[in-house]
């Protein structure tokens, strides 16, 4: 058995090794290294496989959260709902535009935002909520647009992690994960659903004044050459990453597909246990499996951990603790035992090894290494 890896994306470059060779020969020939015509044919496949926003390309994903934020042009002070178990990222661009996170608890099978706890946080200072697809599924984002439009908030959706995942709508109908909101944004990370082979993000929306706005910002706040509309900032996504993305996009529905296989392994396998809490589907969302995090009881992540990885299997762990307890953000006082469901996860979640260059046979050995441990602790 090969050796297993919590990533894959060396393994994932491999295997299109000609085709990105060939896409990095033309660029080099070309030498239109920014703004070459890869990025215009990107933006267009993107936005053709998400049925048909406008998308906005740019540096990365913490980038696409500030520029999404600066167009909606909040004032100063302004209050924003953000899930506090979740990366820093979209955080990090509230705090650094003055703008207020306030954190709302999340759900326990799921990992989401919690609509009810994103209720008790509006204020008269609420101007926007920010819904995070996390480790590949939706957020509830029907009742989170009921949410905004009850108090007239604008809706992000923060979708780095679950590009290709589709909410499901009560009439049947499938929305991209990214388009239901005001704004979306993505990352390309290399180890995203779409990675890239360096950095990059982008916007996503179907209102074309808002896409203008953002496309400025995204390039200094220019409206023409030389002509600066509003503040911007300087962030693109370059030609290279652009020729790759394109790329590795003919992809994503395959990548997506052997991850719910290797999830559904993983289910099978794992689910009767009384230990592990496997990944809850909601019914409102497919699920693409950038992450396959589970639950194990509080106090014995550790030991598992280690056991694993004296099996040479490795594991991560998303998140070890939530946004309110991190220094940084004490400034805004929150205590310990005031998200009690996110506070209580950070104690158990584990992400297993998953992604397309995994095989069955491994998951199966993953799994049974599991059930060891449980039945030498039982």
């Amino acid at each position: 058995m090969n050796p297993i890896r919590l990533s894959d994306v060396s393994d994932s470059c491999a295997l299109l090794k000609p085709a990105l060779e060939n896409a990095f020969a033309q660029v080099l020939a070309e030498g239109n290294f920014i703004k070459g015509a890869p990025v215009a044919e990107f933006v267009h496949y993107l936005s053709e496989y998400l049925q048909g926003p406008q998308v906005i390309p740019c540096g990365n994903g913490t980038d696409a959260l500030q520029i999404a934020l600066m167009a909606l042009d909040l004032p100063p002070g302004s209050e924003v709902i953000v899930p506090v178990f979740n990366y820093v990222s979209a955080v990090e661009a509230i705090a650094l535009l003055g703008l207020v996170p306030v954190f709302a608890d999340v759900l326990p099978g799921t990992f989401t935002i919690d609509p009810d706890s994103a209720a008790a946080k509006i204020s008269y200072k609420t101007r926007a909520i920010i819904a995070v697809h996390l480790f590949g599924q939706c957020a509830d984002l029907k009742a989170l647009t009921e949410l905004a439009r009850k108090h007239d908030l604008f809706l992000m959706e923060d979708n780095a992690q679950s590009l290709g995942a589709q909410f499901v709508a009560a009439n049947g109908f499938r929305y991209f994960a990214g388009t239901v909101g005001h704004i979306g944004t993505t990352s390309f990370f290399p180890t995203k659903m779409l990675g890239a082979l360096g950095d990059g993000g982008a916007l996503f929306t179907k209102d074309e004044d808002l896409a203008t706005i953002l496309r400025q910002i995204a390039s200094h706040g220019q409206s023409r050459k030389y002509t600066y509309e509003r503040i911007g900032v300087n962030s693109r996504l370059d030609t290279l990453q652009a020729a790759f993305l394109s790329i590795k996009l003919k992809y994503l529905n395959a990548n997506i597909g052997q991850r719910q296989l290797l999830a559904q392994k993983y289910d099978q396998n794992l689910q009767e246990s009384h230990f592990i809490q496997v990944p809850k589907r909601a019914d409102y969302s497919t699920h693409v499996f950038n992450q396959y995090v589970v639950q194990v009881p509080a106090g014995h992540r550790n030991n598992l951990r280690a056991f694993l990885l004296q099996k040479q299997i490795p594991t991560a762990v998303y998140y070890a603790t939530p946004l309110h307890l991190q220094p940084a953000y004490q400034y805004l006082g929150n205590f310990a035992g005031d998200f009690p469901v996110a506070e209580n996860i950070c104690q158990k979640v584990i992400a297993l090894p998953l992604h397309p260059s995994l095989t069955l046979e491994q998951a199966d050995y993953i799994s049974s290494s599991i059930q060891e441990y449980v039945q030498k602790v039982s």
